[in-house]
C-alpha cells in the first residue's frame, strides 16, 4: 500500500500509532499536539532553516509533534494534514480550545488594551486565538496580546463569498508555500478563502483539485476554479482570474485568455480541470 508522505504521519524509522498495522516503520509512537506561537511558522521539508518551505502554521493551528531533534519539530499540522519540519522554538503546548479566528486580513495584538502600546504581529486571517480577558473594545488572547475585537470572529462564524475573501489578497507577494497574507502561494490563496468560509481544503493543488464538482468551460462563473499543472486559479466572473502567481509575483486580477495563453507559451499547457465548489 503506498501513502502520500506529504500527508501521512509515517516514515521507515518512525510513524504516528494510528499507522501501526497499515504502514510499516520501524517504531510507533503518540503525537504530543503544540500550537504555533509566532504569527507564522515555516513548515519545511527538512530539518533546516534553509531547506524548502512546503507549508505554514499560522498563529494557534495546531502541530502534532512525534519526534523533536537538533530544534526541530516533525509533525504533522492538523488543520491541512500537512507533514514537515517546524522550529521547534515557534511551538508551544496548546492553552484551550480556540474560541476566535482572526477576521482581518491582517492585524496587530497590543502589549495593552491600547493602540498605542507595543504592537505584536501581524497575524494573518484565519488565525486562532484564544480569549482569556476583555476590557472595553479588546480581548486578550492567550499566548499573544490584546486584539481589536472587531478584527476578530467567534469560531463558527464564517463568511459567505470565497471570492470576495480572496479579493482581500489582492497585491500580496507571492511566496512558495505561504499561507499568510504577507505571502502566499496559489493553493494557500484558495485555501485561505475557503477556511474563511468554513470549507475545508487541503493544501497543494492536486490535492485541491478532487473540491466540489468537475463543470465544462462554458459554464465557469464567479467561484469556479480553474486548474493547469501545479496551478489554481479561482474566477472573478466569466472572464477574470483571481490567483496568486510567480509571474507577477504577488495575487492578481487578469483575463484567464491572457493567462492561459502565457501558460501555453510557458509549455504549461491548457488547463487541466475547471471545478465548481
Amino acid at each position: 500500500m503506498s501513502f502520500d508522505p506529504r500527508v501521512t504521519l509515517v516514515r521507515p524509522d518512525l510513524a504516528a500509532r494510528a499507522l501501526e498495522g497499515i504502514a510499516p516503520a520501524g517504531r510507533y509512537a503518540d503525537p504530543q499536539a503544540t500550537v504555533a506561537h509566532i504569527p507564522a511558522a515555516a513548515v519545511r521539508r527538512a530539518p533546516d532553516p534553509a531547506a524548502e518551505q512546503v507549508d505554514q502554521l499560522l498563529f494557534g493551528e495546531t502541530f502534532d509533534v512525534l519526534e523533536e531533534a537538533d530544534g526541530f519539530a516533525w509533525g504533522q499540522a492538523r488543520r491541512d494534514g500537512y507533514v514537515g519540519f517546524v522550529e521547534a522554538v515557534s511551538l508551544a503546548p496548546p492553552e484551550s480550545r480556540p474560541s476566535h479566528r482572526v477576521a482581518a486580513i491582517r492585524t496587530y495584538a497590543f502589549a495593552e488594551p491600547s493602540i498605542k502600546s507595543r504592537a505584536l504581529g501581524p497575524y494573518s486571517i484565519n488565525a486562532l486565538v484564544v480569549a482569556e480577558a476583555e476590557e472595553g473594545r479588546f480581548l486578550k488572547a492567550a499566548g499573544s496580546g490584546w486584539f481589536v475585537a472587531d478584527h476578530l470572529a467567534p469560531v463558527g462564524v464564517f463568511e459567505h463569498d470565497p471570492v470576495a475573501v480572496a479579493e482581500r489578497f489582492l497585491g500580496a507577494p507571492y511566496l512558495w508555500g505561504g499561507r499568510e497574507s504577507l505571502g502566499l502561494d496559489c493553493s494557500g490563496l484558495i485555501q485561505q478563502a475557503l477556511f474563511a468560509c468554513g470549507r475545508s481544503c487541503p493544501r497543494d493543488t492536486d490535492q485541491q483539485q478532487g473540491l466540489g464538482r468537475e463543470i465544462g468551460e462554458v459554464d465557469l462563473a464567479r467561484g469556479d476554479l480553474v486548474f493547469w499543472k501545479g496551478h489554481v486559479a479561482i474566477m472573478l466572473d466569466r472572464e477574470h482570474i483571481l490567483h496568486a502567481n510567480a509571474h507577477h509575483m504577488a495575487v492578481a486580477i487578469e483575463p484567464l485568455a491572457e493567462a492561459r495563453a502565457r501558460y501555453l507559451a510557458a509549455s504549461v499547457g491548457e488547463p487541466t480541470a475547471f471545478r465548481r465548489i
